[in-house]
């Protein structure tokens, strides 16, 4: 097991930071190998001289009314057996009361016009949830580098913007999305799906990958091509209930236009059953912009 386990801010503040850089990796613990693929990432980045440190913390703020903050799974000792496993030196797990000391914050970080779309729009405060508490484990975890998911691409937008626009001295690098076997991006909620449920959200990626295939012909084929795919998941059993499909510009997440060169994401949202799932793909059109 890693022998570091710092629970409050003063027992981070004491570790030992070491000659060389330090990486964060920030989760919500229940760590899949997509996880894992952060924490061997930031490994590489630091290098053996640096020190890696992985946040597990469950934000209260980041969930909406109805949303799975309960059910959300804790399991701090397995995460700890995957993140020594990937190469991370400590695992910051705090309580809600030691990141929100007071209860919850009165003053907040706000994602702005990109917070308001597809996730956004669906989960209205979600990402200024997710800015606040990134905000704070940025200040408390001092890192050179932090590690994200592309899976997340929306969120790894807004938290790029942020560190750009208000001037944290951070690196962000984004990391792609780790797939299982059946092209089904790893999720922490892909353990709530059935068989048959996990058959359907396969569908999702079948999507995103088939409106790639089209990206030759422009940016309505890809999304006529994934669009296609879902109006067959729609029909199977169970369905594939959509929330959103879209094409946006990979840097503010704004719809794309016909004649867009450059690098795009291909952004799908929908629920299997009771659980929802969000993946995407790059595309890129034309010469960069």
């Amino acid at each position: 097991m890693i022998t570091q386990l710092p629970r409050t801010a003063d027992e981070l503040l004491a570790l030992p930071r070491g000659e060389g850089e330090r990486a964060v990796v920030m989760t919500m613990g229940a760590l899949h190998e997509g996880h894992a693929a952060l924490i061997r990432t930031a490994r590489d980045r630091v290098g053996p001289d640096g020190q890696v440190v992985v946040t597990v913390f469950v934000n209260p703020l980041q969930f909406g009314a109805g949303e799975d903050l309960d059910r959300y799974p804790r399991t701090l000792d397995a995460d700890l057996v995957v993140a020594e496993k990937a190469g991370a030196d400590a695992v910051f797990a705090p309580s809600t009361d030691e990141v929100y000391p007071g209860g919850e914050p009165q003053v907040r970080i706000t994602a702005g016009p990109m917070g308001g779309r597809l996730e956004g729009a669906s989960r209205p405060g979600h990402f200024d949830g997710v800015l606040t508490v990134v905000a704070k484990l940025l200040h408390l975890t001092r890192p050179d580098v932090a590690v994200f998911g592309q899976k997340d691409a929306q969120q790894l937008a807004v938290i790029t913007r942020m560190v750009r626009d208000l001037n944290f001295p951070v690196e962000i690098v984004g990391v792609g999305t780790v797939r299982e076997g059946d092209n089904v991006a790893l999720s922490s909620r892909n353990r709530y799906l059935s068989g048959v449920e996990r058959v359907s959200a396969g569908e999702l990626s079948r999507a995103l990958f088939t409106g790639r295939q089209a990206a030759s012909r422009g940016p309505q084929a890809v999304v006529r091509a994934a669009r296609a795919v879902l109006d067959h998941a729609a029909a199977m059993e169970p369905p594939v209930v959509l929330d959103y499909l879209a094409l946006v510009d990979a840097a503010d997440f704004t719809d794309v236009p016909d004649g867009f060169t450059g690098e795009a994401v291909l952004a799908v949202a929908a629920k299997v059953g009771s659980t929802r799932l969000i993946d995407n793909v790059r595309i890129r059109f034309g010469a960069a912009r």
